[in-house]
């Protein structure tokens, strides 16, 4: 059940609004001002807010400000006045839709809900970018464990070195001893001693040499452990 904060100073405005949102499978939650508002974000797990512009102490354009800075969470914003500009401002101080009074209670709830439909796509594309990271014209999905070459190939990767080529990435430029690539890749699995460690590393680096560029991507620091050479880890943009 989605809970949905509706801020407004009229009460009655929010009791109906309430009442009505209910039998759609919402939770409701009321505030008349900015600080109840506040109070409320952090009481409950509030999913969509409902924003009247005009209220007492501090107006929801600048709510809806404070909002952004830390959060995604969408915003619907409810104003008295039709003015194109007042539409294009709360836009523009991230609100997701706006709506002008009065308005029927039905069309709030089809706004919500196709808000919180979208919001819903948005995040499953967000979580398939983090999925996707990019080095060197290399991508590695781990989700599926698939490394693409840059020439378009896929490399098989056994377990234990997809996990060393993760903890590489997660440090990229960074010293890595080989008792800490060990820890990380699963000690057990791999295997004790530093010598399982070299054994592993050197079968990556086979692999990582397929590369059309040939360059080296893991540097043996003599005595200390290894680095892997990139500048960083960019996950693929959506």
């Amino acid at each position: 059940m989605a809970q949905v904060l509706i801020v407004d100073d009229d009460e009655e405005i929010n009791q109906l609004l309430g009442n009505y949102l209910k039998p759609y499978g919402f939770e409701t939650h009321v505030a008349l001002n900015g600080h109840e508002m506040k109070d409320k974000l952090q009481a409950h797990a509030i999913d969509l807010v409902v924003m009247d512009v005009m209220l007492p102490e501090t107006d929801g354009l600048k709510l809806t400000r404070d909002i952004r800075r830390h959060s995604r969470m969408p915003v619907i914003m409810l104003t008295a006045r039709s003015d194109h500009f007042d539409r294009v401002l709360g836009l523009e101080n991230g609100a997701d839709d706006y709506m002008t009074k009065p308005f029927e209670p039905r069309e709030l709830v089809a706004r919500i809900q196709a808000v919180l439909r979208r919001v819903a796509a948005k995040e499953e594309s967000y979580a398939t970018v983090a999925n996707l990271m990019n080095f060197n014209g290399w991508q590695l999905d781990r989700e599926s464990r698939q490394l693409l070459a840059p020439s378009g190939l896929t490399v098989a990767l056994s377990n234990a070195e997809y996990r060393l080529l993760c903890s590489f990435l997660q440090a990229p430029r960074k010293l890595l001893s080989r008792e800490q690539l060990l820890s990380l890749a699963g000690g057990e699995q791999v295997g004790a001693g530093e010598r399982s460690i070299d054994l592993l590393v050197s079968r990556l680096r086979q692999k990582l040499a397929r590369a059309a560029d040939g360059l080296d991507l893991i540097r043996t620091i003599r005595g200390k452990g290894y680095l892997f050479d990139i500048a960083g880890v960019q996950p693929l943009t959506a």
